[in-house]
């Protein structure tokens, strides 16, 4: 059956190469079971059960992927996403959760929309390739922002607007060396660098008694409070296109590239440049995303840290399907989750933050009129604190510069019609 399903000898693999390299995939993302809740559970949304909405929607979202698409990556709800919902929708421009959940699902319905007809082609291609990666960087520093804060690293200063916080306080110590050893552990190659500094940090705090052990195993927590709780009519808003939108880009473009990343390490491309079956993995990330508002959750979206399993020679979709069948093994751990301080989780959100900025590199540096609208999206997204202003911000300067450098015939479709829609937005909203 396994074969039939996932084609095996085909991939040349095996089953238990597919499962080891399963268990390796969800060891390096499983660090998302404890950060969503907590990021989450500031909005007001019920933390028990926006830990069971987390680990139910990355189990859907991997099996999905592995029985439709046969490929070997985990998906869960994406960092930087879930920041957006949480400190720029529900804390800045003061929506309910509830709404945010509705225009989660309202992007999600639009990248499905995309997934099955040209018009994702058309917008993959029509947005500037600097605009893209900027996307991605901005949302790593904004990450980054939030991490350094949550640890106590930097705090807010009348004069200054930000500063240094007390490095000696045992909070922000623990920040630190939790960030230090997942670096150390990520340089050395040790799989689950993330979950282990996570989990180091939280141990060392039990033992300063900064927080009390209630267990390991339980009952999951009543899922009621977030399951199917959101907000569509609320979310049909004119001020919130430019929220749906930053939902579907920001979704879009860091799933482009993750799974197209992927793909070559696993070998799914062929000579000619073809990907197999990307059609069907687009696909079953935008339906993923949906389906995840109805559980609670942010976007969810495929991980990079896939790779990892790749790297151990995950070539199907048995090693999604075993990375989901843990998520599901994991609601059972919710006392473990429901005790991680933020002190724990920050380190992880400063790593994730930094490698989020490595795609700098790939920014076109000679061409000022395409590179100053992606450094000031990168600059503006943790600035305003916003990725919708900052991805705005970008797109509204890059037209001017092109209109002001004499090469309006280089402004794309695509470019034309978001940055209409970001200035309609600060203009009328």
């Amino acid at each position: 059956m396994l074969e039939k399903i996932f084609k095996l000898k085909e991939n040349n693999t095996s089953v238990k190469t597919e499962l080891i390299a399963g268990f390796t995939t969800f060891i390096t993302m499983a660090y998302i079971i404890f950060v969503n809740p907590q990021m989450m559970s500031s909005t007001g949304m019920d933390q028990g059960a926006s830990f069971v909405g987390t680990c139910l929607a990355a189990a859907i979202a991997c099996i999905l992927m592995g029985i439709y698409a046969n490929w070997p990556i985990g998906l869960a709800p994406g960092m930087g996403l879930n920041a957006f919902f949480t400190f720029t929708v529900v804390g800045e421009m003061g929506y309910t959760w509830e709404i945010a959940l509705g225009s989660v699902f309202i992007a999600g319905i639009l990248f499905w929309i995309m997934s099955i007809t040209p018009i994702r082609q058309w917008m993959l291609e029509s947005i500037p390739m600097n605009l893209r990666i900027a996307m991605g960087s901005g949302v790593g520093l904004f990450i980054g922002l939030i991490g350094l804060k949550n640890g106590g690293i930097i705090v807010s200063n009348e004069v200054t607007l930000i500063s240094m916080g007390d490095l000696l306080k045992i909070e922000t110590i623990l920040s630190m060396l939790g960030f230090l050893l997942i670096a150390v552990l990520a340089v050395r190659k040790v799989p689950g660098a993330i979950l282990i500094g996570v989990m180091m940090v939280t141990v060392t705090s039990i033992f300063f008694d900064l927080i009390q052990f209630e267990g390991l195993i339980s009952y999951p927590p009543a899922f009621m409070p977030v399951f199917m709780k959101l907000d569509i009519l609320g979310a049909l808003d004119l001020a919130m296109i430019s929220v749906i939108m930053s939902f579907l880009f920001v979704n879009l473009f860091d799933t482009a590239g993750t799974l197209l990343g992927v793909a070559n390490q696993a070998k799914l491309v062929d000579e000619s440049g073809n990907v197999s079956n990307l059609d069907k993995a687009l696909k079953a990330d935008s339906s993923s995303s949906a389906v995840g508002a109805f559980l609670g959750c942010a976007p969810v979206t495929s991980y990079v840290e896939s790779s990892a399993g790749v790297e151990t020679g995950g070539r199907t979709g048995l090693t999604a399907v075993t990375v989901g069948f843990l998520f599901l093994i994991a609601i059972f751990f919710s006392p473990l989750a429901s005790i991680i301080p933020a002190h724990a989780t920050s380190g992880a959100l400063i790593y994730v933050a930094i490698l989020m900025l490595g795609g700098m590199e790939k920014l076109n540096w000679s061409d000022t009129s395409e590179l100053l609208p992606a450094l000031i999206i990168i600059v503006m997204i943790p600035l305003t604190f916003s990725i919708a202003n900052g991805i705005a911000l970008g797109f509204i300067s890059y037209v001017v510069l092109k209109i002001g450098s004499g090469k309006v015939a280089l402004i794309s479709a695509g470019a034309w019609f978001l940055t209409l829609v970001f200035l309609s937005k600060f203009i009328f909203l």
